[in-house]
């Protein structure tokens, strides 16, 4: 990979550390926080190769954790109800002005975590059934 255009390191560098810090923060909220350590992790390794390094450890404990969530039917089902409850939270994080933080900003936020963690799940599902069947053949 040759030399980046330093505008375009700035650009990797801010989108990287957002959400980098998004998933620091969805580590201890409800959401896919490790899943989006690893997105933020790769987007700034685009722009400083030295945190390459960094890459691989972070992406098979994500990975252990997708599929931790999806070992049993219960843990599937939780999963799915906590997706689905993301998403409900945000439409009434969007729609009722009582609740703290109350606005679309929060809402969407919380529709985004749900719907990345339902197609994380899915993911996770369809790549532990094919790991399975290739063990069984």
């Amino acid at each position: 990979m040759g030399q980046r255009n330093p505008l375009t390191r700035v650009v990797l560098a801010v989108v990287g550390g957002v959400v980098l810090l998004g998933g620091v923060v969805l580590l201890v909220l409800p959401g896919p926080g490790l899943l989006l350590v690893l997105a933020g992790l790769v987007t700034l390794a685009a722009a400083f190769p030295a945190l390459q390094r960094h890459v691989e450890p972070v992406r098979e404990q994500a990975m252990k954790a997708a599929e931790t969530s999806v070992a049993t039917p219960l843990r599937i089902a939780g999963s799915v109800a906590a997706g689905l409850g993301l998403i409900g939270a945000g439409v009434v994080w969007g729609l009722v002005p009582q609740v703290p933080l109350a606005g679309w900003a929060t809402g969407v936020s919380l529709i985004v975590s749900g719907i990345v963690l339902l197609v994380l799940l899915y993911y996770s599902h369809r790549r532990v059934k094919a790991g399975s069947a290739h063990t069984k053949g």
